[in-house]
């Protein structure tokens, strides 16, 4: 199986090369709204003395994790697989003796997210420059204690992105619910703002959804500002979210391909 994951790898990788003008537009697409968001609550901080408790430099911070952190656990599952289901052409993975998506999509997904960081790392940089941030809260204990759960938000992550392309086997609106899916990751992963800024009652619902267990709770890991308790408490959600989107996937894929009629293929 390793051999074939390692095959797998570099099929994809040697693909995304093929693809610079894609890389560099989903780049301005993952830079926009973090950088505009930087730079107007960094604006407001400096002007305000601080925001919530939160000083310009908390808000700089967070924000170039963001970027990090936003790379390695987005995925772009349903780009990849929904098109393959509505024109009938996923039929042909279906012959191979793998599963396509945890296979061949999986795949894909890291080495676009391995292309994407190569390019985003000299960009990072630059902001560092112009920015100015005190990363001196960041330890060796902390990007430890991120590195789990970096992988566990991305596979939650992976795993919901791949039951809402799946249901492209029921509907074509498919891309229009993973609109909305991105919605709530925006407002409860903490990508607009962090969490500590949205009301109580938001902040109470958002600490048991899944979204924030891949942006808001690596960030703050890697930055050193969850307690203990916190720690382990998202953890163990991590892993439970982690149970339960798997076993969601399993069923929606097993009736979804029973639906699977090749049409257009």
């Amino acid at each position: 199986m390793l051999q074939i994951y390692r095959r797998l790898w570099q099929v994809n990788w040697a693909e995304q090369w093929q693809y610079r003008a894609n890389l560099l537009m989903y780049l301005l697409f993952w830079l926009v709204s973090p950088i505009v968001y930087l730079a107007v609550w960094t604006t407001v901080a400096r002007t305000q003395g601080s925001v919530n408790g939160l000083s310009a430099n908390d808000f700089t911070t967070y924000y170039l994790m963001l970027l990090v952190v936003d790379n390695l656990t987005a995925q772009i599952t349903i780009h990849l697989l929904a098109y393959k289901i509505q024109d009938g052409t996923l039929s042909g993975e279906l012959l191979r003796p793998v599963h396509p998506i945890l296979t061949n999509t999986l795949m894909n997904n890291l080495a676009f997210k391995a292309l994407m960081l190569l390019v985003l790392i000299p960009v990072w940089l630059v902001l560092c420059l112009l920015f100015r941030p005190d990363f001196s809260s960041v330890t060796f204990t902390s990007v430890l204690l991120a590195v789990p759960a970096i992988a566990l938000g991305f596979g939650i992550n992976f795993l919901l992105g791949a039951v809402i392309t799946c249901v492209a086997f029921w509907t074509t609106r498919v891309f229009a619910l993973n609109e909305f899916y991105y919605a709530l990751l925006v407002l409860f992963g903490g990508q607009f703002v962090p969490l500590d800024l949205l009301p109580a009652g938001i902040q109470q619902v958002a600490q048991y959804l899944p979204f924030q267990l891949w942006l808001y709770f690596p960030i703050q890991l890697l930055l050193g500002k969850l307690p203990a308790d916190v720690v382990i408490r998202n953890f163990a959600l991590s892993i439970g979210w982690f149970i339960i989107v798997l076993l969601l996937f399993q069923w929606v894929w097993r009736n979804g391909v029973k639906r699977f009629s090749a049409v257009g293929a």
